[in-house]
């Protein structure tokens, strides 16, 4: 076992005794991580030089698995949460393999104790447990990666659709921006899910702020109207732009009786809130 090896030749107490050549070694190895050391530490508390020397220790004890593995996670979200540069973190962590086979070279030209079948076998274990703690380091960057992308996407597709209660029974839905067909699929959820949950009675959709619709598009509004009305509230649209109204004549789009237009959203609010 790589503890067993260690501990008859005393690797551990050299590489404390020798930490400040350690950590000078290791930084001379790390030429574009050293000057993001401090922009490192600032952003994401992450303290490599501290955490180069943990994972070492780690690594010479090879009986320390889990808390390999607990670091690894530990180093994969931290490093997800924060957005760091992964070629830094690779590159850091192949520093620190090539500045402990160094130490190790130092040791043994010093000691001449490790005899060439321990030494073969400190190779495979001291190289294994440091791809064992990459591998563990990118599955949880990875999966913690995709779970706060998944999360911050389902935070903008609600901001994607506000709605913004102006009375008890009254809300606005301001679409800003391109609509396509995945958005108007959300738009339907959310606006059929709000109905209900806020009693709304009348929905004004302002559409002023958009800037071009698909004829799915369209289609699919049309729709998201017909079920509001379906659910008991009327709809409003306010801000038709022009070329938007051209498609909808060539695609002979009519709004129903109950479905109310107006050019702007002032005009509608000056129409349910003041009269």
């Amino acid at each position: 076992m790589l503890a067993d090896i260690l501990l008859e030749h005393n690797l551990k107490e050299y590489l404390e005794e020798n930490k400040q050549n350690f950590e000078s070694y290791l930084l001379n190895q790390a030429v574009n991580v050293r000057e993001k050391i401090n922009d490192i530490l600032r952003v994401g508390d992450i303290d490599l030089i501290n955490n180069a020397h943990k994972l070492t220790s780690y690594i010479i004890n090879g009986n320390e698995q889990e808390k390999l593995r607990a670091f690894a996670k530990q180093e994969g979200v931290a490093w997800a949460t924060f957005s760091l540069t992964l070629s830094f973190k690779l590159e850091w962590v192949q520093a620190i393999r090539r500045t402990l086979w160094h130490f190790i070279k130092k040791y043994n030209e010093e000691m001449k104790s490790i005899s060439i079948d321990s030494f073969f076998q400190l190779e495979k274990q001291i190289n294994n447990q440091i791809d064992y703690f990459l591998n563990e380091f990118f599955i949880n960057y990875s999966t913690y990666k995709d779970a706060l992308i998944s999360s911050q996407r389902k935070v903008v597709e609600a901001l994607s659709v506000p709605i913004i209660p102006i009375t008890p029974t009254i809300c606005i839905l301001p679409l800003i921006g391109s609509v396509d067909t995945y958005r108007t699929s959300i738009l339907e959820e959310k606006v059929l899910t709000e109905i209900g949950r806020l009693h709304i009675q009348t929905l004004i959709m302002d559409l002023s702020g958009i800037s071009e619709m698909e004829t799915e598009v369209i289609d699919h509004l049309m729709k998201v109207i017909y079920g509001t009305s379906m659910m008991g509230c009327s709809t409003v649209i306010t801000g038709l732009r022009p070329d938007v109204v051209r498609q909808m004549i060539q695609l002979g789009v009519q709004f129903g009786h109950e479905t109310k237009t107006y050019a702007t959203l002032q005009q509608a609010l000056n129409q349910y809130l003041i009269n």
